[in-house]
């Protein structure tokens, strides 16, 4: 199939050796991210990402049927880009029990889902046996059901919490039921923007060392970035480069899981401590996620997070390198997009397929590790074919 990809056009002259050691399966640098940053050739960084895009992916774009819980919004840590968080007895703070979270995820695994979306905030009271708790209800109750939970935070939360080693906390948690950790908490790699926007929150290398432990263990897991805050586009890049260069690292060692998907978030600032700050660009977000496509080729899925970028820009972003734009949801509590009040944000699949058709390519129902879902007249999932993750090569 690479071999019929037409060679993508470019306007910007300084954007052709790039393009040369993207085809040629050049690894590209610092300076090469810089430059698609920095280029006004937009349309071209667009072309350059969906190439690479075609080359992985074809014409498939994915979509899950998911749930996002929000066990708690209760969080020892105030970060000025949270708008989600609270304190104890502060207006609006929750913490749900046990049997809410294994209820509600039993509903949607009734209504078609195949995974739960679980985080929260750092809540200080609550001891590590409420999170197993929550593994293994859901386990018990919905055996099929993948548990994407809890976010390198909240894991050294837990291991101080439990006073255990870190691997201590992730072995116990898989062995309760969890299946893989989502992305979040990596916001940008760099100690200015740390100390300026989240100081308190733990720093790159323990979020590293999270995955890097998931990922020894055999639990996949996802990265994010947050961008469009007080970051400029070299923190971008580096974020990025490191991010590949944790994941090849992992590919060099064999490991029996590694990053699955490269989800880059955009801020949204309203109700933050940050709501002076314009916020990302719609043309400003197509060309992150396209950058990030580039970048970083061996985290093979680039996900446009439809409740962050919204919709219809996530649509456009199919044709910028993304080829996820994941799912459902249902409720998301993290974040309301322009300026809706409520956390209900749903879409129905026809909704998600038709988004994907209209944007020129195929709609496929994946689970959470990228295996293909087929489902029955009654809408139950009865196949997943094999991942499309390769796991033992360097390059996709």
């Amino acid at each position: 199939m690479t071999e019929t990809l037409d060679i993508p056009r470019v306007s910007d002259p300084t954007l052709i050796t790039l393009r040369d050691k993207l085809i040629a399966g050049t690894p590209l640098d610092a300076d090469d991210g810089k430059r698609l940053f920095a280029t006004p050739d937009l349309h071209g960084v667009g072309r350059l990402a969906h190439w690479l895009r075609s080359k992985l992916h074809g014409e498939v774009a994915y979509y899950n049927r998911n749930r996002h819980i929000n066990y708690t919004n209760v969080c020892a840590l105030s970060c000025k880009f949270c708008s989600f968080y609270r304190k104890r007895g502060e207006a609006g703070a929750y913490e749900m029990p046990v049997e809410q979270v294994i209820a509600t995820a039993e509903k949607a695994a009734n209504d078609g889902a195949t995974e739960v979306h679980i985080v929260g905030g750092l809540h200080p009271w609550m001891k590590f046996d409420y999170y197993l708790d929550i593994l293994s209800g859901i386990r018990a109750r919905c055996p099929q059901l993948h548990i994407k939970a809890f976010t390198a935070i909240e894991i050294v939360h837990f291991s101080r919490v439990a006073r255990l080693s870190i691997r201590q906390v992730l072995t116990q948690l898989r062995d309760a039921g969890l299946g893989s950790l989502p992305g979040g908490g990596a916001e940008i790699f760099d100690e200015r923007v740390h100390d300026e926007v989240f100081k308190g929150k733990v720093r790159e290398d323990k979020w590293f060392e999270v995955h890097r432990t998931a990922h020894e263990l055999g639990i996949f897991s996802n990265a994010t970035m947050l961008y469009g805050h007080v970051e400029g586009t070299d923190e971008r890049v580096q974020h990025l480069l490191k991010l590949r260069d944790a994941q090849q690292r992992a590919i060099d060692d064999q490991l029996p899981a590694r990053f699955n998907c490269l989800i880059p978030l955009s801020f949204i600032p309203e109700g933050s401590e940050l709501g002076h700050l314009p916020g990302p660009t719609g043309l400003g977000d197509l060309r992150t996620l396209a950058v990030a496509r580039l970048l970083v080729p061996n985290i093979l899925h680039i996900k446009a997070f439809w409740i962050m970028q919204g919709l219809h820009l996530a649509q456009i972003a199919l044709s910028y390198g993304c080829d996820d734009l994941d799912g459902t949801v249902v409720w998301y509590d993290i974040t309301k997009r322009e300026g809706k009040g409520t956390n209900h944000q749903e879409l129905h699949v026809r909704q998600i397929e038709r988004t994907i058709r209209d944007a020129g390519f195929i709609p496929t129902e994946r689970d959470t590790l990228y295996r293909t879902i087929e489902r029955d007249e009654s809408d139950r999932p009865i196949m997943q074919a094999a991942a499309r993750m390769k796991l033992g090569s360097a390059t996709p």
